[in-house]
């Protein structure tokens, strides 16, 4: 239980985490500097981290009819739960890139501790229910 537990905490700060962030702060979608098409990849992303929170949730709790299939539900989970975390990991390292920008006090990846945190707590959740 411990394990679908981590599991939905990571689904729950992937959905919710993304769009406070990413939505309801002026760093994003109501800073008057970004152009319409930076906005167009943010509700993008804003989407795609709730698609896959939505799958983490899905296949944490879905009944499973063996053993194999749950460990399967379980593998799927760990992939879902782990995509946004990775990306966002990733994104850092295009030349030009910021995790800040330095009208908010950039430049800086704050954000970066707290993808790893997500991610670890998916991926332990997913161990545990897996072994």
């Amino acid at each position: 239980m411990l394990g679908r537990m981590l599991l939905t905490l990571d689904a729950l700060g992937m959905c919710f985490g993304t769009i406070v962030a990413d939505c309801f702060n002026e760093t994003h979608m109501f800073n008057p500097r970004w152009r319409p098409h930076a906005k167009f990849h943010n509700a993008q992303t804003v989407f795609l981290a709730v698609i896959l929170s939505g799958l983490t949730m899905y296949y944490t709790w879905r009944e499973a009819k063996t053993p194999e299939l749950r460990r399967e539900f379980i593998f799927a989970s760990a992939v879902t739960g782990s995509i946004y975390w990775i990306a966002g990991l990733l994104s850092i390292l295009p030349p030009g890139t910021m995790g800040v920008d330095p009208e908010f006090a950039g430049p800086g990846f704050p954000q970066g501790k707290i993808f790893v945190g997500f991610m670890s707590a998916g991926l332990l959740g997913a161990w545990l229910e897996y072994r």
